[in-house]
């Protein structure tokens, strides 16, 4: 089975927040009717924080910048400029699977990652993929998983940190961990590798196992 992708903005085309959920809505619906392929939207969006069901409110921005509020798991978050953002609309086998489609997703990322000479592990209990504590520093997180799974078909994503700025985390308690810090590839490789670097890379990665998780959209005609 070979996933449906779509690029919807890269720089300096970056994607609104809003819009893109609004796209994520249309599409799971169509999904759910079996009017739609499981489809995967590849971009960057402006720059923008987004609160999970799980937000509290010492999450939230420092500077007072705006959020908006999701219906994806977990707690705050940034996108923007730098990093690549994923909504994989797609169905699984069965409910049964989230906890496995999360770790294939996890995998992929860590694939692409490791491409680069990045070592990154999986952390029980936390979401993600995470560089592990070195000399340079604490675990730091380097990309990132939400999701909302209804009647089977997920939204939401990951978010992979390239070649953003770290500056937007600074305000925040991103995920709400506090023991730890956050990085990007581009950091960690020591050299500049933005989101349109590393997208070949993705498809391929996303494209293996997939077959083990998601179930063929049934599109009726």
């Amino acid at each position: 089975m070979k996933l449906n992708f779509e690029v919807l903005g890269l720089e300096p085309n970056y994607v609104d927040y809003q819009q893109a959920w609004q796209l994520q809505q249309q599409t799971h619906q169509a999904v759910l009717d079996g009017k739609a392929d499981n489809t995967v939207y590849l971009l960057e969006h402006a720059s923008v924080y987004t609160a999970g069901k799980r937000t509290e409110p010492e999450d939230l921005p420092t500077d007072g910048s705006a959020v908006v509020n999701v219906d994806r798991g977990g707690k705050l978050t940034w996108h923007g400029p730098g990093q690549l953002v994923g909504y994989p609309i797609v169905r699984l086998k069965s409910r049964g699977h989230v906890r496995a489609y999360v770790d294939y997703l996890e995998r992929a990322l860590m694939k692409v990652i490791g491409d680069y000479g990045i070592h990154t592990v999986q952390i029980p209990e936390r979401s993600g993929v995470w560089v592990p504590a070195d000399e340079n520093g604490p675990d730091r997180k380097i990309a990132a998983i939400g999701l909302r799974v209804h009647k089977n078909v997920c939204m939401h994503g990951f978010a992979l940190n390239c070649s953003n700025s770290l500056e937007p985390y600074e305000h925040v308690i991103a995920c709400g961990i506090t023991d730890a810090g956050t990085t990007t590839i581009s950091a960690e490789a020591g050299r500049i590798i933005t989101p349109t670097d590393v997208l070949p890379a993705i498809k391929e990665a996303l494209n293996v196992g997939a077959e083990e998780h998601i179930a063929d959209a049934v599109v009726f005609s």
